[in-house]
């Protein structure tokens, strides 16, 4: 979602992590799922696409299967 987010916004990596303050090789690790931001990254980033936080969290589902209660977008996200 957050890549989605951001090329509809017509932004590059590199506008988007210069707005939210981190590094290119971060965003793209998140934007491919190899991380998870922390709050405060998911706050920079909200600000840096113009967005209010809650959208980057839109549709998470918590998955009660996994043991450590791990979060999954549903499928078609």
């Amino acid at each position: 979602i957050l890549r989605d987010l951001r090329v509809d916004r017509d932004l590059t990596q590199e506008e988007l992590a210069h707005r939210a303050g981190m590094e290119v090789t971060y965003l793209s690790d998140l934007e491919r799922g190899k991380w998870n931001p922390s709050l405060a990254m998911l706050v920079d980033l909200a600000a840096g696409l113009d967005l209010h936080p809650a959208e980057l969290l839109k549709g998470l589902k918590l998955d009660r299967q996994s043991p450590q209660g791990r979060h999954k977008r549903p499928t078609g996200q």
